[in-house]
């Protein structure tokens, strides 16, 4: 079982707002912070999560060189929605508007955005509308 994920953006402070407004209505909050010195990659880290726990983690150690994709669940497709309409808001790109994707199964319903690098960051609600 995964416990965190991490990546590494190329402007710490633009991607961090980028997060906060983007993950809000997955309810995931900025839970910690660590500076370059505090941080083992010698980078500043932010940790966002739910309930405390870090588990969706940025560092500013500059582009990758690829794009990532990154699925996050969502409680119900009210909030897919809303976290598409925010990432788009806070700068984000369409990458694939909410909707059913059947060819995964039945009742996947996922939005897909492009962040401010173009890592593919994508909220998914796998329940029955």
């Amino acid at each position: 079982m995964i416990d965190h994920v991490g990546f590494a953006i190329s402007d710490f402070e633009k991607s961090k707002a980028f997060y906060l407004k983007t993950l809000a209505p997955l309810g995931y909050v900025l839970v910690m912070e660590a500076t370059a010195e505090q941080a083992e990659s010698g980078f500043p880290a932010a940790g966002f999560g739910k309930d405390g726990k870090p588990d969706f983690w940025i560092g500013g150690e500059g582009l990758l060189d690829k794009p990532l994709h990154i699925a996050i669940s969502a409680d119900n497709r009210s909030a897919v929605d809303a976290f598409y309409q925010a990432a788009i808001a806070a700068g984000g790109k369409n990458n694939g508007a909410p909707g059913l994707r059947p060819h995964y199964h039945p009742d996947y319903y996922a939005a897909f955005v492009r962040d401010l690098d173009g890592h593919n960051i994508e909220a998914v609600c796998h329940a029955p509308a």
